[in-house]
């Protein structure tokens, strides 16, 4: 078997895997790297050298400085300044969110933007009246496209440049990337304001009125939510009679949950000297359960009728019933839970959620649908939308927790300043100063990036223990992992053969159609593997077709590079996809229905412009 056909057969095992979805990307990525040097594809020292290549460095110093303008709370103060100037069109809104939120991705994650972002967008829709769905795809596809605008917007804009630097030429400037960037940004934000609004229009407001309603202290019932998440299906409330084992009993050592896999969300309790019941409160492991409580559990109707008749309790009529309305002191919010979130993998039980937060998490919500598993024993997936309940106080504890989860929903009244504001200014000056260094080649662009890290550090803009949960670690692995099946793809000959496959089949309509071929290829790549990997792999494609053709390298590359940030067509091709998707109330289809024309848009733009700034 010759290397060639043993790296392709390799390198289709490797995005099988990506597109299975089984393991992380970056074990993925390392199962890769040692596969190519077991079977001596590629040397010890070829197989390790992504790890000290300067495009890792350079990535995971970005991380670190994007940290930095996120916890001085420079985003925030943005997203407030786009409250007051956005009013109440929607129109006018969408345009300023898709301006800031790619301003925002042009120097730090472009998930990072519209993590902080968020929460702002939903509140500016509950105030002027706006399905959310009618901002959040824009939110997120203005974060991609603002990966286009300046060199270090995307990984995928790195290893373009890198390819140049390995071909000996000038690689990209700082602003290589901003001309074209701007233009397809003005295009994007027209087609989403003119057409992508309409072809949202009935599946955006099909959100639950939760999310749009203002949230005062008549905000959302627990009803309306209950709806959304299809609560009452399996939702009962339950009477605990007198003579009930449960009486006097902590709820750990009932071990409802255990032996009758019923969760119980809230205790109302009803003193022997009142009339009436008092108001329903979250529990905790420690609540004692006295006569005459009326508790709020969730399970199957088999699993509740048996807890009755062993336990002698008896479950109430009406359990659809509305409940008290969210207040200033108890109420429901949603929660999305982060992509790096130490939360992936394991369920609310293994974190001690309740304990943890004093919060309750009714249900969950997976890709628009609500999980009707038992929600205690439920693995927790990258974009698991939690419908949590509690005191207002522990909401916004959890919703300062940035590292967790991001909150929706939260009434006006309770929302504060994530973050320290002292060192904003000190966080601009650092980027200002790491963009001239960049920009007029003082020190090389790796040096400036870490400078600018280091920067942040000591000057207190993000603190040391924050520093390495700021980095995407996953995205630094795999991109160092991914290199070595570049190096075996060329050291084998793969990298010539896909080349000259390519220019056989479309280099006789010209360099446009290449450039056409080279978009399509990365754009349909990236919408089912990280767009990074994709890059890793095309890049010296690209530039083996511009030697065989006579071309500049620069306008291939740099069409691959917008490609690469096209991840418009699926929720799962990106992580801003995958976090707007829930909160948004969109479905699967919804993203292919908007996204493949806005790809096609950019395609357009992409052949139209990149010529004149980068001639064939």
């Amino acid at each position: 078997m010759s290397d060639m056909v043993l790296t392709f057969i390799i390198l289709g095992v490797t995005i099988l895997l990506f597109v299975l979805d089984r393991l992380r990307l970056d074990i993925v990525a390392l199962i890769s790297l040692l596969a190519l040097s077991l079977t001596g594809l590629v040397t010890v020292e070829e197989a390790l050298a992504g790890f000290s290549d300067s495009i890792v460095i350079i990535i995971a110093g970005l991380f670190v400085v994007g940290a930095g303008i996120y916890y001085t709370g420079v985003a925030n103060e943005m997203g407030r300044i786009l409250a007051r100037l956005g009013g109440s069109s929607e129109v006018r809104i969408l345009i300023y969110v898709m301006l800031l939120v790619a301003l925002l991705s042009a120097f730090m994650s472009s998930t990072g933007a519209v993590a902080v972002l968020l929460p702002v967008v939903m509140s500016l829709a509950k105030d002027a009246r706006i399905a959310p769905g009618k901002l959040l795809m824009p939110l997120a596809f203005g974060a991609l496209i603002g990966g286009m605008l300046t060199l270090i917007g995307t990984p995928p804009n790195l290893v373009v440049s890198n390819q140049l630097a390995s071909l000996g030429m000038r690689p990209f400037s700082f602003f290589s990337f901003t001309p074209i960037g701007l233009i397809v940004l003005i295009v994007g934000i027209a087609y989403m304001a003119v057409v992508g609004r309409g072809l949202l229009g009935r599946r955006a407001q099909k959100k639950s009125g939760a999310s749009q309603a203002p949230a005062t202290s008549d905000g959302p019932t627990l009803a309306e939510l209950a709806a959304e998440y299809q609560l009452d299906q399996n939702s009962f409330r339950l009477r605990v009679r007198r003579a009930s084992p449960f009486v006097n009993q902590t709820l750990a050592n009932s071990n409802i949950g255990h032996d009758y896999n019923v969760e119980v969300l809230e205790r109302q309790s009803w003193p022997d000297d009142m009339t009436q019941p008092l108001a329903m409160e979250p529990v905790t492991p420690d609540t004692v359960i006295r006569g005459h409580d009326i508790l709020h559990v969730r399970g199957t109707a088999a699993a509740v009728a048996r807890l009755c008749r062993e336990q002698n309790l008896g479950i109430r009529s009406g359990n659809g019933d509305e409940g008290p309305p969210i207040s200033r002191e108890l109420g429901m919010a949603e929660v999305i839970v982060r992509n790096r979130s130490p939360m992936i993998g394991k369920t609310l039980e293994q974190l001690r959620f309740r304990n943890r937060y004093n919060l309750n998490v009714s249900a969950i919500m997976r890709r628009g649908e609500p999980v009707h598993e038992l929600v205690s024993a439920t693995p927790l997936r990258f974009g698991d939308t939690l419908l949590v309940e509690g005191a207002w106080s522990d909401i916004e504890a959890l919703q300062q927790d940035r590292s967790f989860v991001i909150v929706l929903d939260v009434p006006q009244e309770l929302e504060t300043h994530y973050h320290t504001r002292r060192n904003a200014f000190v966080a601009i000056a650092i980027v200002v100063a790491m963009l001239l260094l960049m920009t007029l080649k003082i020190v090389p662009t790796v040096i400036a990036v870490l400078l600018a890290a280091v920067a942040m550090v000591l000057l207190g803009c993000i603190r040391v223990e924050d520093v390495y949960r700021s980095i995407n670690w996953e995205s630094v692995i795999l991109i160092a992992a991914m290199l070595p099946m570049a190096t075996a793809l060329e050291n084998s000959g793969g990298v010539e053969a896909v080349a000259d496959l390519l220019v056989n089949l479309l280099g006789q309509y010209g360099p446009a159609a290449i450039m056409a071929g080279l978009f399509v290829i990365t754009a349909f790549f990236s919408q089912f593997i990280s767009n990074t990997a994709t890059t890793v792999l095309l890049a010296p494609i690209a530039a083996a077709a511009a030697v065989t053709l006579g071309l500049s390298p620069y306008p291939l590359l740099m069409m691959v590079a917008i490609a690469a940030s096209t991840a418009f067509a699926t929720p799962i091709s990106s992580p801003v996809n995958t976090l707007v998707m829930v909160p948004g109330g969109y479905r699967f289809m919804d993203y292919a229905k908007v996204g493949i024309p806005l790809q096609v848009l950019v395609l357009v733009v992409a052949l139209l412009t990149i010529p004149i700034f980068f001639p064939y």
